[in-house]
């Protein structure tokens, strides 16, 4: 006998903001909502996680008391139809902390670290939705089957709404842009 996976009627209905924000955070751990429809995102793996947390540690130190790195929370990019994204760092404004939700408004950089099942999503959907907000930077971070991280670095080009690519690190990322900070990723 086989048992039929049902998803919850709550995932064929657009949400919104009001019925989202009622929500607690164990119910809105591990999601994204795009359009209006919830988006269930599965664990990431172990190595997925150490690359966030390197660079939200490193972001964060170089922010200085001006601006914060964190990791896993969603930050908000249009109430109607509902858009919470949770990249896995964000690099915020420090006068922000206690606002919920967390606003595009709020955000300078924003990384994606590339995991299967998410490569088009982080390389081409995001990277689009978070230029059109207005996030300043993005960081996209290509995990090799052996080897070193690719980070790759994009800027806003306000007048198209874009991104245009920025450097490219192997291992290292050391860069004064959109503040100087150094880590070393290839020590996994």
């Amino acid at each position: 006998m086989t048992a039929e996976m049902v998803a919850p009627a709550w995932m064929h209905q657009q949400v919104t903001a009001e019925q989202y924000d009622s929500w607690t955070e164990e119910q809105c751990a591990g999601i994204e909502v795009v359009d209006g429809m919830v988006l269930v995102s599965p664990s990431a793996s172990a190595l997925h996680n150490r690359l966030g947390r390197l660079l939200a540690n490193a972001l964060d130190a170089a922010g200085g008391t001006d601006w914060n790195a964190d990791t896993d929370f969603d930050v908000r990019f249009q109430d109607v139809p509902l858009a919470n994204r949770r990249p896995d760092v964000t690099v915020y404004r420090a006068d922000a902390i206690r606002l919920t939700p967390i606003r595009a408004e709020h955000v300078l950089l924003l990384v994606e670290v590339v995991s299967p099942g998410s490569e088009t999503t982080d390389r081409i959907h995001k990277a689009d939705q978070y230029a059109k907000a207005g996030v300043q930077f993005y960081w996209r971070v290509e995990q090799a089957t052996t080897g070193a991280p690719i980070v790759y670095t994009y800027i806003l080009d306000p007048a198209t709404a874009r991104y245009r690519d920025g450097e490219v690190f192997t291992s290292v990322v050391k860069t004064d842009v959109p503040f100087a900070v150094e880590v070393d990723l290839g020590r996994i």
